[in-house]
Parts: structure tokens; sequence; C-alpha cells
């Protein structure tokens, strides 16, 4: 298959992925309102295009915790990566380093701590919930921090998981779900060779080191269920925050008292974010939500964001809003589901592409020269 737009890896996953996993990423939650409202609002900024300056100078580069990012862009946490390639999380990991950027794992990967930060030179971030089971929060604290991880991204929209029903569709979940599954392999053999048969342990990395016993994908929506912790609140993140000596990004604010609140508490950035859509549908967009919150919190810590992200473009726009960097998640996940790591390096390349084009006719040179005098407002 031919792949010249980012847009072009969703098709192509589709072809390679049992339907359970290609829904499971492609799907948000109820009616997924939300999910196509993030995509939508993002493509309806126009920018503003500009001519006749000279561009020869273009820095797509920014710095983010003191790193160096080649691109304002980062790999965001993504749940059970490794099902999307054979050792997925390692694969993803090796390409944002070429890259130039950074890789946040999940606390839900295939694939261990320890398995990935070996593979790399870059130093690994690291995504956690708040989690009734304290002493899993403490123990894979410890190894991350062990292992070199430098920064942690704590992601708070999620106390309780938002009703997917494509899941339920598709065999994720359900009834007779594993029964599905296995089916669903058998009719695409091309991943079941390389990541049903050679890419094992299909299991929970991060939580059977902790466990001492494997937790695999049938366990996964149960264990989910049973841990998310609905009484969260600021004062459960206080422990953490006094032993993470190292950045602290709060992952999940759509509403800007709650970016204030992130400010108070101390945390170095939060993430604009309605987790892609698979939480609380009817949400605003992540494109909506953005410009308010930037211009309360702007400067007073890094603002990230994710959701709807499909291009070059949309990071471009996301910049304009007052975001430092873009998180990538689906994007990613279908370029590595399609061809691993080399997809994933392929997709950033278009990106860089894109953000450059896109930059030069706008009149920006650098990232801090996309504001929002480089977009149209009506």
């Amino acid at each position: 298959m031919i792949i010249s737009a980012p847009t072009d890896f969703r098709a192509a996953a589709k072809k390679r992925l049992p339907p359970f996993l290609f829904h499971y990423i492609d799907g948000g939650s109820y009616k997924e309102d939300t999910l196509r409202r993030n995509v939508e609002d993002l493509s309806n900024i126009a920018l503003k295009q500009r001519v006749l300056n000279d561009m020869s100078k273009l820095d797509l580069s920014t710095e983010i915790f003191g790193e160096k990012l080649d691109l304002p862009i980062a790999l965001a946490p993504v749940g059970l990566t490794g099902m999307y390639a054979r050792r997925g999380e390692v694969q993803a990991a090796k390409a944002a380093e070429n890259k130039g950027l950074p890789f946040i794992m999940s606390t839900v990967s295939v694939c261990p701590i320890e398995e990935v930060t070996p593979a790399i030179q870059r130093p690994m971030w690291f995504q956690l919930y708040v989690l009734k089971d304290r002493e899993f929060m403490k123990n894979v604290l410890q190894r991350a921090k062990a292992a070199g991880v430098t920064t942690l991204v704590f992601t708070v929209d999620m106390p309780v998981p938002g009703a997917r029903y494509r899941d339920m569709h598709s065999g994720m979940s359900g009834p007779f779900a594993s029964s599905r599954r296995i089916l669903q392999a058998m009719k695409h053999p091309k991943w079941a060779l390389d990541v049903g048969v050679l890419g094992k342990p299909h299991d929970l990395g991060n939580i059977s080191k902790y466990r001492g016993a494997p937790t695999e994908l049938e366990d996964y929506i149960g264990w989910l269920g049973t841990n998310f912790d609905p009484s969260i609140s600021w004062k459960d993140l206080e422990w953490i925050r006094d032993f993470w000596d190292g950045p602290m990004v709060i992952k999940g604010i759509l509403d800007v008292e709650d970016a204030k609140d992130a400010v108070k508490f101390g945390a170095d950035g939060i993430v604009v974010s309605n987790h892609g859509g698979r939480q609380l549908d009817g949400a605003m967009s992540s494109a909506r939500a953005l410009p308010a919150i930037a211009d309360a919190v702007k400067g007073d810590m890094k603002i990230f964001v994710d959701s709807g992200i499909r291009s070059g473009l949309d990071v471009c726009r996301m910049m304009a809003l007052g975001a430092d960097c873009a998180l990538l998640g689906r994007s990613y996940i279908y370029a590595l589901a399609a061809r691993g790591q080399q997809g994933v390096e392929e997709l950033l390349d278009l990106y860089d592409k894109e953000m450059r084009v896109a930059m030069t006719l706008t009149g920006a040179n650098s990232i801090k020269e996309l504001t929002r005098d480089s977009l149209i407002t009506t």
C-alpha cells in the first residue's frame, strides 16, 4: 500500500490488524461525538497565509524540561502498544529516539519498563494512573526512577473508565470475547505470526513485574475496572509530588480552573486532553479548550495537548493556539501497526515535511513564532 500522507496509515493498520485491536485504538466512548469533534474542530481552524518572508532559517526544534526536541512532538502513552507490533513499545521508543523525540510509556504497556529503557539512549518518560493499589504505584515509580525515567505524566481523567461500545461489538470485551479474538487472529495471519506468536508474552508487563505473575489480556479489562479510583483528589497526588524529583505533568485537563489548580499544586506541565474522546463523550474538544487554558497559565508551566491531531498542520494549529508540545497517540499507533518502527519514523518524517510547508507559508521561522497571529479568526 502506498503511504503518501499521515492518514494513510489508518487504512493500512485496519487491513493488517484483527478487528478487536483496530477498533480498540480507533474508537471512542458512547456515540463518539467527542472523538469526531476533536478532529473536526481542529481541521476547521484556518491558517493565515503570508508570503515573501525570508524563511531560509526555519527551525522546528524546541526545548522541554531541558531536553531538545527536533519537533514539538512526543509519542503519547497508549495502552497495549505491544499488541500492535512485535514488542511494540520497544519499536516505538526506538523510532522516537531516532527522530529526536520523547517516548512516553503507558502504565498498561505490554513491555515492562525494564525491557524498553535498555533499548534506547534517550531518557524515557512514563505515564501513571491514580490507582487503588497504592503499593503498585510506589513500586512502578521506584522502578521508573531506577531505570532513568526523567518525566512523569500523571493521567487524572480516568477515575472511572468510559463506556466504549465498539469494544463490545469488536470482541475486545463482551460475551465470548476470547473465542472471537482467536477467530479474528486466524483471519489475519501476518499479524498472528509476527505479533500473536513471535511477540509474546502478551501480558501487562509493568503489572506482571509487580505481581510476580502474568497479567494477560484476558485480565486487562477487569484489572482496569477494579483499580481505577473515583475518590481521587489533588491531595492524593501530594505524596507523588514529594517522591518524584523530576518533571511532573498532569494529563487530562480541559477546564481553566483545573489548569490553575495544577499550577498551585506545583506541576511542571499539563496535557490539555479529553483522552482522545475515550472518556466523557460530549466533552469539549482539546482545540477549543486550549486557547483559554493557555491564556490562563502560559509561562507558569509547559502546555502539552493531544486528541484529534492527525497531521503536521494540526501540530502547527495547536502550537498557534498556545501549546508547547503535541502528543501523538492514534496517529503513531496506526503507523506502528502498519509498518513497525519504520512506519513510525516515516510518519514523523511526514509530520516534519507538513510542518515545514505550513510554517514557511505562515511566515513562522520557529515554533515560538506560531501564535494566534498565524490563524484566521472570525
